[in-house]
C-alpha cells in the first residue's frame, strides 16, 4: 500500500463538534457576503423570505435556497461574482458545448485553499518532496491542470505539466522523466495502460507508483484494472468547476470513500426528485456549499451526481465527511423500459468477468413501435477474438447473462474486434442514444 502522510491533521482529524462550528461561523459570513455582493443570491433568498441573520450555523442550511447549473448561465460570464474584478486573478470555465459556458474566478485566496485542497489529496497518496509528478489533465480553461498543478508544487514534488494527449509521448515522458505520480483521467490511464502493454513497454522500465484519477465516473472494477495493468494504486479524487474544481475530495489508499474537505465545502445528500435532504448513507444528489471562497461562492450547488456520505472516521484517522465514489448523474441516468440504467453498472458487470478489455459502447435504440432496446458493443482481447466461434458464443451468452442480471432487463450483447471502440484521450463517450424522446 501506498505511504500516506495528513497534510494538515488539525483539519482533517478535527474533532466533529469543533468542524461544525467551523463550518457554522464560515457558513453564516459567506451568506452574508452573497447576499451583499451578488444580486441573484439576493434576489432568491428574498423570494423564500430569507435573509442573513436567519442562518445562524449549518443546521439552518436547508432553507437556503439551491443554485443549478443554469443559475450560473444565466449570469454568464461574472454576474455571481462577490468580489469586485480587481481581486480576481484568473478565470475557468467548462466547454459551453450543451449552452453558454460556466465561469469560475479565483481570488489570490481562492487559489491558495485550491492548493491546500489539492496538497491533501496528494498526500493522501503518499506524494512527497522528490517526487515527480506527470499531469495528464488538459491545462487551460478546463480546471484540471492548473488544479493538480498549484497542489503539487504545494507539497513539493515536481510537476510534468504534460497536458492531455498524445499518448506515445506521455508514456517516453513517464520512462525518460521517471514519474512516480500519474494524474489524468481514469479512461485515459486505461489507454495508456493498453498502449504500454501493446507496445510491449516493460512495467519495471516506469516509476510510477500511485495515480490520482478523476474527472468521470469510473467503477471499483475499473480502478483494480488500472492497478494490476500500471502495478500501482489508484485514488480516485472529485472535484467540479462549479465549486473550485478537482480537490474537492480525494480517497486515501483504504479506498473506503473520498475525504471531503469540509472546512471549505459543505456537502449534503438530497432527493433529487422531493429536495429532501436525506441522512448519511442513503443514496442521492450531491449538493455543496462553498464557505471560504471569495470570488464565487455557492449556495447549495445542485451537482447532478449521486452518491451518499458517510461520517464515520476512516481507518487513516481522517474524521472528516466521506462521500462514496459517484454512482452515476441523474442527467446521464438513461431510462430504458423503466428502468434506471447507468453504464458504470454495464462497466461493473464486463470487469467482473474477468477478461475482458474495458472498452464498450452502449447504444441504445427504439424501433418504430417497439420497445426500448440496449445493445452492449464489447471489446474483446486479441487471444479472445482469435479464439474458435463456439468460445465467442459462449462469451457472448456469459456476458448477456451477467448484465441481464445487473440491469433486470435484457440486452443485446456484441462483441467487436480488438480497439475498434473509440479511445479518449480525455472522458470517454460510453453511451449513444439513438432514441428520440
Amino acid at each position: 500500500m501506498t505511504n500516506t502522510i495528513i497534510w494538515n491533521k488539525q483539519i482533517e482529524c478535527m474533532d466533529r463538534d469543533a468542524m461544525r462550528e467551523l463550518q457554522s461561523q464560515r457558513l453564516r459570513d459567506t451568506v452574508r457576503r452573497c447576499y451583499d455582493n451578488v444580486p441573484h443570491y439576493r434576489k432568491a433568498m428574498d423570494a423564500k423570505g430569507i435573509c442573513p441573520g436567519d442562518i445562524r450555523g449549518i443546521d439552518d442550511l436547508h432553507v437556503l435556497p439551491f443554485t443549478v447549473k443554469t443559475d450560473l448561465r444565466d449570469n454568464y460570464p461574472f454576474g455571481l461574482f462577490a468580489s469586485p474584478m480587481g481581486d480576481v486573478v484568473r478565470v475557468h470555465a467548462s466547454s459551453g458545448t450543451t449552452g453558454k459556458p460556466i465561469v469560475v474566478g479565483y481570488t489570490r485566496d481562492d487559489i491558495a485553499l485550491w492548493a491546500e485542497c489539492i496538497a491533501r489529496t496528494l498526500s493522501a497518496g503518499g506524494v512527497f518532496p522528490g517526487d515527480i509528478i506527470q499531469v495528464a489533465y488538459g491545462y487551460g480553461l478546463f480546471t484540471g491542470g492548473l488544479g493538480l498543478h498549484y497542489g503539487a508544487e504545494r507539497v513539493g514534488a515536481t510537476v510534468v505539466p504534460v497536458s492531455g494527449g498524445n499518448t506515445k509521448r506521455q508514456i517516453t515522458l513517464l520512462q525518460d522523466f521517471g514519474a512516480t505520480a500519474l494524474a489524468c483521467t481514469p479512461s485515459f490511464a486505461a489507454y495508456m495502460a493498453e498502449t504500454i502493454r501493446d507496445e510491449g513497454i516493460p512495467l519495471d522500465s516506469l516509476k510510477l507508483r500511485v495515480g490520482f484519477f478523476g474527472a468521470e465516473p469510473w467503477s471499483n472494477a475499473m480502478q483494480r484494472d488500472i492497478e494490476a495493468k500500471l502495478g500501482i494504486t489508484a485514488l480516485d479524487i472529485y472535484g467540479l468547476t462549479e465549486v473550485i474544481g478537482p480537490g474537492v475530495s480525494y480517497e486515501c489508499p483504504h479506498q473506503c470513500g473520498l475525504h471531503v474537505c469540509e472546512d471549505h465545502f459543505i456537502p449534503e445528500i438530497i432527493d433529487p426528485e422531493t429536495e429532501e435532504v436525506l441522512p448519511p448513507g442513503a443514496t442521492g444528489e450531491l449538493v455543496f456549499t462553498t464557505i471560504s471562497r471569495q470570488a464565487a461562492p455557492a449556495l447549495r450547488y445542485r451537482t447532478r451526481d449521486l452518491s451518499r456520505l458517510y461520517t464515520d472516521k476512516c481507518a487513516c484517522g481522517r474524521t472528516v465527511t466521506r462521500m462514496e465514489r459517484l454512482m452515476g448523474r441523474t442527467d446521464d441516468m438513461l431510462i430504458v423500459r423503466g428502468v434506471n440504467v447507468f453504464p458504470s453498472q454495464i462497466e461493473s458487470a464486463l470487469l467482473e468477468l474477468g477478461y475482458l478489455e474495458p472498452h464498450y459502447l452502449i447504444v441504445v435504440d427504439r424501433a418504430a413501435g417497439h420497445l426500448d432496446q440496449i445493445e452492449v458493443r464489447v471489446e474483446v482481447s486479441d487471444a479472445m477474438f482469435n479464439d474458435e466461434i463456439r468460445a465467442i458464443e459462449d462469451l457472448e451468452k456469459r456476458i448477456h447473462s451477467e448484465i441481464t442480471h445487473v440491469l433486470g432487463i435484457s440486452v443485446r450483447v456484441r462483441l467487436v474486434e480488438p480497439r475498434t471502440i473509440p479511445r479518449s484521450e480525455g472522458k470517454a463517450k460510453r453511451v449513444v442514444d439513438l432514441r428520440e424522446v
